[in-house]
């Protein structure tokens, strides 16, 4: 029975009545129960209006209180219902929360979270990762472009063991068999390919072990050599696994862009002699080679012309080698000179690219001329670097050409020498569409020095 009322009994209906004493009305039982659940009632709507004032200060002090402020709310305070939903009490209520400091620029300010935002820099300030133990040493050959050498079979590991010996550490020889390894090469230099011991001149065997071992090769550039915009690919043109060598291209020239070179993979190939051409099988190899490398930027070597320059000043068993040396320094003075300055005229590691970039076959050679007072000394120093080349004779108008000289001091301020040395590029430049040229002053000399690179036949 509800405080302050009092009951007063019955009726015939067995309807009580009582009597409240707060109002001083008398009240049915059935008024009193309506009352009393009304009351109930607003007692409920009371409670859920304070839990919902409550819950929303929690969360707006969550937004203004630093991490973990949110918890520290009195206990209990969420069940002390006001007696009305006044502006006053909701003031109380946003006094019994805590406050947030006002003056946030302070040094001791908590931002547990901050640091997060600026974790990138140790990141970037950590020390590189190390070299790959794998990796080889950078080439110490002066040179205007950054180059590697790939020798494949057993004539173009020979021919790459030259280019090694120059400095171009930066040189990997890939074959079948240890047994063409050359002597004196160390191991890191050399890759064996499984599948077979040598492939005995059959290029379809050759072609098959250098496909199926690409991967690996690609994967040996890139761990060993590393970074190299141009790579030069060494081969004899008679052998089963040098003949194949141009399975490799696609390799290679992914190779090339997984590094971000600028330049291409150039072939030098060599030409078997006149005798070894007789067999059958070695023909076939190295036509078909010269077919593969047709459309690609390519060297040819002709061992028939090396031989006949050599013959009688070296002997038999130091004759490829010496015949390897020779060209290995032809060419590496290309690529030397163009990266040095001249006082009079330089031809520079773009004019380079462009002319090792020219689809087709090179021709490259050199000579002295020891008399430089003759009137043709122009087509004496363009016919001079053909004859002495290495290379077979060129045919036809090539597409680019370079004409290198390398004069004395002396050469170089004398009025009649420097009008001949102007009338020797004008006559090479007539035969090429594009000339390129360099005047170099160096001593001592033997005479006026001219190296000619040819391209584009």
């Amino acid at each position: 029975m509800a405080s302050g009322v009092k009951n007063l009994g019955s009726n015939k209906k067995d309807s009580h009545f009582y009597a409240d004493e707060s109002s001083g009305k008398i009240v049915s039982e059935e008024t009193m129960q309506d009352n009393f659940y009304k009351e109930a009632a607003k007692e409920v709507l009371r409670d859920a209006a304070v839990q919902t004032q409550h819950s929303q200060h929690e969360q707006a002090s969550v937004h203004r209180a630093p991490a973990g402020a949110a918890h520290q709310a009195p206990t209990g305070a969420a069940h002390q219902a006001p007696e009305e939903d006044s502006v006053e009490n909701q003031a109380d209520d946003e006094a019994s929360l805590p406050q947030v400091a006002s003056d946030t620029s302070s040094p001791t300010s908590d931002y547990s979270g901050d640091f997060d935002d600026f974790d990138f820099v140790e990141a970037y300030d950590d020390d590189p990762v190390g070299a790959d133990d794998q990796m080889l040493p950078e080439n110490t050959a002066p040179s205007a472009i950054k180059c590697a050498f790939l020798g494949v079979g057993g004539g173009g590991g020979k021919l790459a063991k030259a280019f090694l010996d120059l400095g171009f550490t930066k040189t990997l020889l890939v074959n079948t068999t240890v047994k063409d390894q050359p002597e004196g090469v160390p191991e890191e230099h050399f890759l064996l390919l499984p599948g077979a011991d040598g492939v005995g001149k059959d290029i379809s065997l050759g072609k098959q072990v250098l496909e199926n071992n690409s991967a690996s090769v690609e994967d040996t550039l890139r761990t060993r050599i590393g970074k190299a915009d141009w790579v030069f690919v060494l081969a004899g043109g008679g052998g089963g696994t040098g003949s194949a060598c141009h399975c490799l291209h696609t390799a290679l020239e992914r190779y090339l862009k997984s590094v971000g070179a600028g330049g291409k993979v150039v072939y030098i190939v060599t030409k078997p002699t006149a005798q070894e051409l007789l067999n059958p099988t070695i023909a076939t190899n190295y036509e078909s080679l010269s077919a593969d490398v047709a459309l690609h930027p390519h060297i040819l070597i002709d061992n028939e012309k090396q031989l006949q320059l050599l013959r009688g000043k070296v002997g038999m068993l130091g004759l490829y080698p010496t015949a390897n040396k020779n060209f290995a320094k032809l060419l590496w003075q290309v690529l030397k000179l163009a990266n040095e300055n001249s006082p009079i005229q330089s031809f520079d590691s773009k004019d380079l690219e462009r002319v090792l970039g020219t689809t087709g076959r090179m021709v490259i050679g050199s000579t002295v001329a020891r008399d430089v007072s003759k009137q043709d000394i122009g087509a004496m120093l363009y016919q001079g670097c053909l004859k002495s080349s290495p290379c077979p004779s060129p045919g036809g108008k090539a597409s680019t050409g370079v004409m290198l000289l390398v004069v004395t001091p002396h050469m170089a301020s004398d009025p009649g020498v420097s009008k001949k040395i102007e009338a020797a590029l004008s006559y090479v430049g007539g035969r090429t569409d594009t000339l390129f040229s360099g005047v170099y002053v160096k001593e001592p000399l033997p005479g006026l020095i001219a190296i000619s690179v040819i391209g584009g036949f």
